[in-house]
């Protein structure tokens, strides 16, 4: 069910590995409004995935569950759902829009029944939500390179791999770049990743992580591949040297291919709440982040930060600057884990029964 969506094209041509001839796939595939390839989902795996989305976020719904059974619609309610919502780490600010959106629809609807409740919060949380949500397109540029960076252990190398393997399975040519020369794990986790895949990688042990970077797209673009995905080192936002360092990758990504990255994603550990937030903010203003990937979803109690993240971007709109969406969203360590985000999925899950 995963997808990916790609300008609309009569053929694909991939390869496996250097120096066999590429194969030419002739595709004919459903095609959507705006003339764009899109991968059916496949019905057991949406009600398979939805499971999982529910039950990975149960911890977090918790709280609103004793909420949502008060028989009154009054400020006891309110105030109720306002713990729930802080306690879910939605924040402060969000929580208090959350509410607001909702006393405006109870009064206009005219809601008297605490039932009815639950569903007008699913809807102002998607509604919140909505424009997070969105699809990474492919194909309007060759190779279309993708820079990928994250705080330690967020799960970025893992997400790359799911990744990979969800393109691969949609009909792309991929190249990695194992661009953190700095821990060795992360460059062998890479390779068995590529191995996997069948992909190719470029890689230098203690090399400089720009130099792995201009190659690998320069490589790309030789190759004729369609997707480049460069996989930086972990840094915290506080580490000032390592950030100046991901600066540097990106300029010179950019000395390969003037255009590129053409998206630089942001991974993101779902169980570090309002922190997520404060690393969003000080990633895009270092590197002008273009989506994010939120992973460990599954169990955590901070699932509510994606509502803060919501209101971060809404205040961005407000100016006219672009906003940072939530490409995908992972609640395991299994490759159908990783799926595109649905605000109105999520909504449902958060406040489930």
């Amino acid at each position: 069910m995963f997808s990916f969506f790609r300008k609309k094209t009569t053929e694909l041509a991939f390869s496996q590995s250097e120096g066999v001839k590429g194969t030419v796939l002739q595709t004919t595939p459903p095609l959507n409004a705006e003339g764009e390839i899109a991968v059916a989902q496949n019905t057991s795996e949406k009600v398979q995935w939805l499971s999982k989305l529910r039950t990975g976020l149960a911890r977090t719904g918790q709280s609103f569950k004793a909420v949502l059974n008060l028989t009154t619609i009054d400020d006891t309610l309110y105030e109720e759902l306002e713990s729930a919502l802080l306690s879910a780490d939605t924040g402060f600010n969000a929580s208090q829009f959350v509410l607001t959106q909702l006393k405006e629809r109870i009064r206009k609807e005219a809601i008297t029944d605490p039932k009815a409740v639950k569903a007008l919060l699913i809807d102002v949380i998607t509604n919140l939500l909505q424009p997070l949500e969105k699809q990474l397109t492919l194909g309007a540029h060759t190779p279309t390179v993708i820079m990928v960076a994250g705080v330690n252990g967020a799960g970025k190398t893992t997400s790359i791999g799911k990744m990979t393997r969800h393109l691969c399975d949609s009909g792309a040519s991929v190249l990695l770049a194992a661009a953190d020369t700095f821990r060795a794990a992360a460059r062998e986790q890479l390779l068995t990743w590529a191995d996997r895949n069948q992909v190719d990688i470029i890689s230098q042990d203690s090399g400089d992580p720009a130099a792995v970077s201009f190659d690998a797209v320069s490589a790309g673009k030789a190759r004729g591949r369609d997707v480049v995905i460069i996989d930086t080192a972990g840094r915290l936002s506080t580490q000032l040297h390592l950030m100046e360092e991901l600066k540097k990758i990106k300029r010179v990504i950019q000395k390969a291919d003037s255009q590129a990255p053409h998206e630089v994603l942001l991974v993101i550990d779902g169980n570090t709440g309002q922190n997520a937030l404060t690393q969003v903010k000080a990633f895009d203003e270092a590197i002008a982040l273009t989506g994010l990937v939120i992973t460990k979803l599954d169990g955590t109690a901070k699932g509510g930060v994606l509502a803060a993240i919501a209101l971060w971007n809404l205040d961005r709109s407000k100016l006219g600057l672009s906003t940072v969406p939530v490409y995908f969203i992972g609640v395991g360590e299994k490759l159908e884990d990783l799926q595109n985000f649905s605000a109105s999925e999520f909504a449902h899950a958060l406040i489930s029964d």
